[in-house]
């Protein structure tokens, strides 16, 4: 099939809740993917943050065809022995005592949501409620968007569950004055994506921390895009010097398929008990055996270095991109997970991207997203610079 038989196929059954590009990408290999017509593109999306290994990487593919000969799934009526083991690792590379595997971002996301209920209720006097912020995005269940700081997600499924009310990201006092008698929890993203890859200042999050402790709240961090390695530490807070009480992963755990994590600490984590919290998928051998690989590669091959170097690449060619055009207001973000904010839409440079073989990201509507594969080397960033150079100028 060519890409106008699957673009009609998608047309006519698949539920129209996706602004899709007219292109089908049917084979990747790295940074470089290949749509229906043979067309060849560099990939700096990533399937948003989640091909962080480049698109079918060894260590993923050699681990899915292994574990896919033994055993692909059991239920968690079993002790599962990737599952466990995958839950060992996390802990020794976090601050974490405890995991519970389920399948995408929102899943991780809504069990930290019950979870700090469950905490609020057994230990807290029967605290519920979640502060996050603005222009936050934590998923589309109908209590993570409630929880989501965006209004066009929220839009059109009132009654909204009560409990959540959000303030101004990167505002220690909003955040305080927020705190009520009902306020359980802290929720915050330590840099946000979908709302523009916004960077905190460098207190902002040891504020949150010594506020939480002050009040007796639990701090939670959203992890599921910057998690894994993409800001060049292995995780995010790492550049704050600040530990969570609960944090959630998904997106680059899975090297491509869906798995979610969320991680806590033990005096926490105690508040499920058998029955409190399930998923029938979660931690399945299958996706924990792959997420097993993807964090051994990501620890031992050298691939967060490299984000870090490759991002101080990118980093300041797009500040020179930035001296050159007049209406790039502000280049942010850390390792490879950057963003340059502009004056006007970005979405036709992104089309124009695509046109020349480039694959961008562009979020809260003017932030041009770069979301390469950790993996990148000099020669791919200096290829799509090139790519954005040229579309820029056209402007």
């Amino acid at each position: 099939m060519k890409n106008r038989d699957i673009l009609n196929l998608t047309e006519n059954y698949v539920a129209n809740t996706y602004t899709r590009f007219p292109v089908a990408l049917v084979r990747g290999k790295g940074a470089r993917v290949w749509d229906a017509d043979g067309k060849e593109y560099l990939d700096f999306v990533a399937g948003i943050a989640v091909n962080s290994l480049g698109h079918c990487h060894p260590a993923v593919v050699r681990a899915i065809q292994t574990q896919s000969r033994k055993l692909l799934h059991i239920s968690n009526l079993y002790h599962i022995a990737p599952q466990a083991e995958l839950a060992r690792e996390l802990c020794r590379h976090s601050f974490a005592d405890r995991v519970f595997f389920c399948n995408s971002g929102a899943e991780a996301n809504e069990a930290a949501i019950k979870l700090a209920r469950r905490y609020g209720a057994e230990w807290l006097g029967g605290k519920y409620e979640i502060v996050s912020a603005h222009n936050s995005f934590h998923g589309r269940t109908l209590a993570t968007l409630t929880a989501t700081g965006q209004e066009k997600v929220r839009a059109g499924y009132d009654p909204l569950p009560e409990g959540f009310r959000q303030v101004p990201y990167n505002d220690l006092a909003a955040m305080e004055q927020a705190v009520g008698e009902k306020t359980v929890a802290i929720w915050v993203e330590p840099i946000q994506g979908e709302g523009g890859v916004v960077v905190p200042d460098s207190g902002y999050l040891k504020g949150l921390r010594e506020l939480c402790d002050r009040r007796r709240l639990l701090l939670i961090f959203d992890e599921v895009q910057v998690g894994m390695g993409r800001t060049g530490k292995l995780f995010a807070y790492e550049h704050f010097g600040v530990e969570p009480d609960i944090m959630t992963l998904a997106k680059a755990l899975g090297g491509g398929l869906p798995v979610g994590a969320m991680l806590a600490k033990a005096a926490v984590a105690q508040s499920f008990v058998p029955g409190t919290h399930a998923s029938t998928f979660g931690g399945n051998p299958l996706v924990c055996g792959v997420g097993l690989a993807v964090l051994k590669t990501l620890t031992q091959g050298g691939v967060v270095k490299n984000c870090a170097r490759m991002g101080r690449l990118l980093f300041g060619a797009l500040q020179g991109l930035k001296k050159r055009f007049p209406f790039i207001r502000e280049v942010r973000g850390k390792g490879l997970i950057l963003g340059v904010e502009m004056e006007r839409d970005g979405n036709k440079i992104v089309s124009d991207c695509l046109e020349s073989g480039l694959l961008l990201n562009c979020t809260a509507q003017k932030v041009l997203r770069f979301l390469p594969p950790l993996t990148i080397g000099k020669g791919e960033i200096e290829r799509a610079l090139s790519i954005v150079e040229k579309v820029l100028a056209r402007q």
